[in-house]
């Protein structure tokens, strides 16, 4: 886990595991297959406590042009998956759903 990450963990997804907003968050948990020799492994796999529905989130400090194709097309092949990007921006944690 890198600095980005644990920070995500400690300032958002710990908080929010405590007030029961989610359920469980787990590190680097799941391993999607794309295609042969492609492989996509979300930072976290968060349960919504509301919905029940699945979240994976990547935790980036910038976007590297692959990086964003490849959560573009997990999110196309996993639709039963919700994916959030996540991105620390001038002292905020901005979030973009695919």
């Amino acid at each position: 886990m890198n600095k980005t990450e644990a920070r995500y963990q400690s300032e958002v997804l710990e908080p929010a595991v405590a007030a029961g907003t989610y359920r469980s968050a787990r590190f680097e948990a799941v391993k999607l297959r794309l295609a042969d020799r492609t492989f996509y492994t979300p930072d976290f796999q968060v349960v919504n406590d509301e919905t029940g529905e699945i979240e994976l989130h990547e935790v980036k400090g910038y976007w590297e042009d692959d990086a964003r194709v490849k959560i573009k097309v997990a999110a196309a092949q996993f639709p039963e998956f919700r994916f959030i990007a996540v991105q620390h921006k001038k002292g905020e944690w901005i979030r973009e759903a695919f």
